[in-house]
């Protein structure tokens, strides 16, 4: 059997023994902010007005230790509803002063479950700055954002407007160079040539005629 279950055995022979006290449920755990106020509570109902209450704070390594009052540290009791607690303030909690807080009970010597108490330090500000730089910032932030997205489409637009304008371009080029092999000059004299051709007389027309003529001169 081990030193725990010897203990529990031992604590409930002790309030069974008694038969005026039983202890309530702690609460698990508090954390409070550098240099606040920590108030902790063990509460148990009892018919006896002698039944006090003495803090230890459990130290891994000395074990332990008994809570001492002073000007930063109160115990007292309170009365609600039949349950007596017994309260511990810390005024200004530094952060030594975390661990787990208990109950004994000097009449029945019961040691409660205990609250386990946290001090935390708040992070502190790097850059301390005033609302008004905050929305300076924020209209900064906004004012690159909408760059950031104007930018890109500006450019992507007079982008799209330059592939067109050379489109074009490269189609009247195209246009152009069907017809560079042609020359109009040599294209009207081959049309002069034709229309001569169309209105002169043939070489055989002049021979019928002068065929003619001969026969003509030969007859009488």
């Amino acid at each position: 059997m081990t030193t725990i279950h010897v203990f529990i055995i031992c604590s409930l022979a002790v309030v069974f023994a008694a038969g005026k006290v039983s202890i309530e449920a702690d609460r698990p755990w508090l954390r409070v902010r550098l240099f606040h106020t920590a108030v902790l509570e063990c509460c148990f109902g009892t018919d006896q007005d002698s039944v006090r209450t003495a803090w230890i704070k459990e130290d891994a390594a000395s074990g332990p230790n008994p809570v001492v009052a002073s000007d930063m540290v109160t115990a007292g009791h309170r009365i609600y509803r039949g349950v007596t607690c017994g309260t511990l303030m810390l005024t200004k909690a530094r952060l030594s002063d975390g661990g787990l807080y208990r109950c004994r009970l000097n009449a029945t010597d019961v040691i409660t479950h205990g609250t386990y108490l946290q001090v935390y330090e708040p992070l502190k500000k790097t850059i301390n700055l005033s609302e008004k730089t905050k929305n300076n910032i924020l209209m900064a932030e906004g004012l690159l954002l909408f760059l950031c997205v104007l930018v890109p489409s500006v450019a992507l637009l007079f982008k799209s407007k330059q592939l067109s304008a050379l489109q074009k371009t490269k189609a009247r080029r195209e246009e152009e160079n069907i017809y560079q092999g042609l020359n109009l000059e040599e294209c009207c004299a081959i049309y002069d040539q034709i229309d001569h051709s169309k209105t002169a007389v043939g070489p055989y027309q002049d021979v019928l005629n002068n065929v003619e003529e001969e026969i003509q001169l030969e007859n009488p």
